[in-house]
Order: structure tokens, then sequence, then C-alpha cells
């Protein structure tokens, strides 16, 4: 759960900073945020999760 509340954090600066800096603009974030929305409730949303979490433990085990 704390990993999807900070993903969530994370993904939610990075389109403000997109918003801000790089030209995005609101409403291609708007459209961005439903199409997550929906695409959760698709079939895929399984294995988008799963490829989530095997990213964030690939990075969560590289030691420096």
């Amino acid at each position: 759960m704390i990993l999807s509340i900070s993903g969530v954090v994370l993904l939610g600066v990075i389109v403000f900073l997109f918003s801000r800096k790089d030209g995005l603009k609101m409403s291609h974030a708007v459209v961005c945020a439903l199409f997550g929305f929906y695409l959760s409730g698709t079939a895929v949303a399984p294995s988008i999760a799963a490829g989530g979490a095997s990213i964030a433990n690939l990075l969560g085990g590289i030691t420096l």
C-alpha cells in the first residue's frame, strides 16, 4: 500500500512539473489520468501492477 501511494505522489509531482515547466497542458494531464483510471478496470491491470512491482523490486535491490 505504501509503495502505491508513494508512486501516485511521485507521478503526481512529475505531472505537475511537466505542466509547469515543459508545457504539458492540464487537459492532457486530465486525459492521461482518466486513461489510467479506466485502464485499471481492464484485464491488463494485474499485469501492469506486477510489472510496476517488479521494477520497484529491481530498483530497491540496487546498492551503490
